[in-house]
């Protein structure tokens, strides 16, 4: 509602530093302001600017302006600038562009309603005038200009001639074989293809044509009305970036960072997911107290609260990442990390943003996935979202924990390197090789394209608002509930049909039998606790009777291979439901009860004393180096597809997300089992 109490319908466009755009997100951008369709231009564009970033920012503005559309322009940041030591003439700014200037504070809310009010005389006046503030300096850019305006469709014009040259810019400076832009026609594409070639022919080039001369317009006219810095308040965020923006210092600074980070995301979250744990555990007793035993309470109890706790339990962990995420935004520091990560990451054709999010899978895929928006090119977005869950995330070091301490006696080797220290972070450097080696492949293969620099703007350093930071933590939450957790809830329910039926199968013992034979030979403590083993090792039997488990030795030839048996295979169809899951899912084949982790001696006595037929041991170093690799490599979480789903907008990349990392994980668990056995390791 504007000043007048007039409602009015406000669309907040995606953030850009021009209307050049290459992505769809920018489109959006510059199909709202641009008005494409025509009936959707808008009768008003706010434009806002940050003050201490003036020249900058008044590119965008300038372009705006060239399209015809109505203008305010909205000065952001405006009480930084006494700060800095500088002054902003908002009359003369006003004067040199022609539309209303209204300085405000997002922090303070001071110059709001001098923003409303400036909103509601814009919406009431007249059309301004149509001069031009620029116009290109060289003949063959207008009649670049000239030939492309010519090719536009006749309903985005409209017969306005100024419209249409600010089309036709935008089409020379967006459109070539890396935009992502849809709804452009063909022969639009065309002619702008041949004009740029032409260009590159006579030596020319467009982009800065066009960007020399709108600056040299800003620098003329606009600049001025800005005070020359304060040298002695400017050089403070110099010295802050000398240090931040070091090769070395400010690596090590961010690795520090990071570390914080990681520590929250793996430590500092256990509290409350154990909260929420502790509530859904309550929530099924309750459920289990209040109702009879049957198929509907443990449908209520196993499918649906298990289910919804497994979506919750991530919302601890998604809230700190963005929290922290959203503290190096608003603070400045995220454009630092991305510059200084750009030189490492543009080797395998992505650029500094992707780094974060990767780092953060160490923590959890799916918020790292959801991390992926900070970047701006979906193809970056892409490469990033289908490598880093190969990164060794939190869940799957309690299986290793299981894997390496049954399996692995305590020792050293050369002396001083403990074996399962070393493998442990052998296991991590191994997932990190794997996510960069991904990476790089899938950008030189099915998102090839050309490297785009890393542009970004470094502003300066402020304190973060604390009110922006926390709506954008419920925002990404919100969406991660009701998006790709619904997927999560409904692929629980399925998990629990496969591991909860038949209910009553037909099974070699009568356990009924050897509860009575037990009370007539023992009492008090010796009969409660045979009774509890026997209660144990019938869920266990009924456990190895259910649809999973029979789908477990349908798989076994397909798994043999790699050293794993049918229960191996029972484990990996329940750790699809969440990684960790592949602890408790053998606990109860091996009839120790499904309450066990990866530190339980029962469970690890039984893996170590498990034998074939013929005597051997099932589960041997080996076997337990395959399994940890398949687990490094394999789409075990049907969480990280289902952020994939969500992110991606299509079951399509969902799917080749767990087809290339289960294909990957067979053939390197394969390489592992089948190469130790030819070097004689049994």
């Amino acid at each position: 509602m504007v000043a007048d109490g007039r409602a009015v319908r406000l669309l907040d466009v995606p953030g850009s530093y021009s209307l050049s755009a290459r992505s769809r997100e920018e489109q959006i951008a510059v199909q709202a302001v641009c008005g494409l369709p025509p009936e959707q231009r808008p009768d008003l564009v706010v434009v806002v600017v940050d003050a201490t970033q003036l020249s900058r920012h008044l590119y965008l503005a300038l372009q705006v302006l060239e399209t015809g559309a109505p203008v305010v322009i909205a000065l952001s940041m405006n009480d930084m600038l006494a700060r800095r030591g500088q002054t902003l003439d908002v009359d003369a700014l006003s004067r040199a562009l022609g539309v209303p200037v209204v300085g405000f504070s997002g922090l303070t809310g001071e110059g709001v309603a001098d923003l409303k009010a400036a909103v509601a005389r814009a919406l009431d006046a007249p059309p301004r005038s149509a001069a031009p503030f620029w116009r290109p300096g060289a003949s063959e850019l207008e009649d670049d200009i000239s030939g492309v305006r010519a090719a536009l469709p006749d309903t985005w014009a409209n017969g306005d001639a100024r419209r249409g040259d600010a089309l036709a810019l935008w089409a020379l400076l967006s459109l070539d074989d890396d935009d992502e832009l849809d709804g452009v026609p063909t022969r639009l594409r065309e002619i702008v293809a041949g004009r740029r070639d032409a260009a590159q022919r006579a030596g020319r080039e467009i982009e800065n044509e066009v960007i020399t001369a709108r600056y040299a317009w800003i620098d003329e006219h606009a600049a001025p009305a800005l005070s020359a810095d304060s040298e002695e308040r400017k050089s403070m965020t110099h010295r802050i970036d000398a240090v931040l923006l070091n090769p070395v210092a400010g690596f090590a600074l961010f690795l520090l960072a990071m570390g914080v980070v990681f520590q929250s995301l793996f430590s500092w979250s256990d509290p409350l997911i154990g909260l929420v744990e502790s509530a859904f555990g309550a929530v099924g007793g309750w459920i289990e107290a209040a109702l009879p035993a049957g198929l509907f309470r443990d449908f209520l109890t196993e499918g649906i609260i298990a289910g919804v706790g497994s979506v919750v339990v991530f919302l601890p962990q998604i809230l700190m990442l963005f929290f922290f995420i959203g503290l190096m935004e608003d603070t400045g520091y995220m454009a630092r990390v991305a510059f200084l990560m750009d030189r490492i990451m543009r080797r395998l054709g992505l650029h500094g943003r992707a780094f974060v999010p990767m780092l953060s899978g160490f923590a959890c895929a799916v918020p790292a996935i959801l991390a992926t928006r900070t970047m701006e090119r979906r193809r970056d977005r892409m490469i990033t979202m289908l490598a880093l869950p190969l990164m060794t995330c939190s869940a799957r070091l309690p299986v290793y924990t299981l894997i390496i301490g049954a399996l692995f006696p305590p020792s050293t080797v050369f002396g001083f390197v403990p074996v399962q220290g070393g493998l442990m972070v052998a296991m991590y450097v191994f997932s990190t090789v794997c996510a960069l080696a991904v990476a790089g492949l899938l950008g030189k293969t099915l998102f090839k394209a050309p490297p785009i620099p890393l542009v970004l703007e470094l502003p300066p350093y402020r304190r973060p608002r604390l009110a922006s930071v926390v709506r954008m933590m419920l925002q990404k939450s919100s969406v991660f509930l009701k998006e790709a957790g619904t997927v999560i809830l409904v692929c629980t329910i399925g998990l629990w049909l496969l591991l909860s039926f038949p209910k009553e199968p037909t099974l070699d013992r009568d356990y009924a039998a050897e509860r009575d034979a037990a009370a007539q030979v023992l009492s008090g403590d010796p009969l409660d606790a045979r009774l509890a083993e026997l209660d144990e090792e019938e869920a266990g039997d009924v456990f190895r009777h259910s649809y999973g488990a029979r789908l477990g030795h349908a798989i076994e030839p397909v798994i043999e291979p790699l050293g794993f048996d049918w229960k191996i295979g029972i484990g990996l169809i329940g750790s699809f439901a969440a990684r960790e899951v592949f602890v408790s899912t053998m606990g109860v084949v091996y009839g120790v009860g499904d309450e066990v982790d990866e530190e339980s001696a029962s469970l690890r006595e039984r893996i170590q004393a498990e034998t074939r037929e013929d005597g051997e041991p099932v589960y041997t170093p080996l076997v337990g180096l395959s399994l940890m690799v398949f687990f490094a490599l394999a789409a075990q979480c049907m969480s990280t597809l289902a952020a994939v789903k969500r992110e991606s907008g299509s079951y399509g990349w969902m799917t080749f997300l767990f087809v290339y990392m289960t294909a990957l994980a067979y053939v390197a668990s394969l390489i592992v089992y089948q190469g130790g056995r030819l070097l004689g390791f049994g």
